[in-house]
């Protein structure tokens, strides 16, 4: 009986630190993440645009890995998605792929790297 009880106080901890506001987020979108950084006692917003390469778990702990080509060298950021430390998120590009794990990205460079763009449909 306490298990479950505990279960749901946690749950409900939980439910209170996640954001509502976020974007529906996809492997293969390209989004641009405003992370709050913190230098020398100053706190800046600084921008990190890339690809979607995976989403994973759930609830508090879910997180995006974000990549990008920076000076010919692949970056890699992971980002928990509701974490304080994020501002915001804006999808600039939804991608059209048929994986959840964009993995086979990271041997390919260039223009081996598109993605196709998801149509958007017009509702009449």
């Amino acid at each position: 009986m306490n298990r479950v009880i505990g279960s749901e106080i946690i749950r409900e901890i939980e439910l209170s630190q996640m954001k509502s506001n976020l974007p529906a987020i996809h492997p293969g979108d390209t989004v641009k993440v405003f992370a709050k950084i913190i230098e020398g006692g100053k706190e800046r917003i600084q921008a990190y645009e890339g690809t979607v390469i995976k989403r994973r778990g759930s609830g508090v702990g879910e997180t995006i890995t974000v990549r990008r080509t920076f000076q010919g060298v692949g970056v890699e950021r992971t980002f928990p998605l509701h974490s304080p430390r994020i501002d915001r998120i804006d999808v600039m590009r939804e991608g059209d792929v048929r994986r959840a794990k964009l993995y086979y990205l990271r041997e390919r460079q260039g223009k081996a790297t598109r993605i196709k763009e998801k149509e958007r449909r017009v509702v009449k």
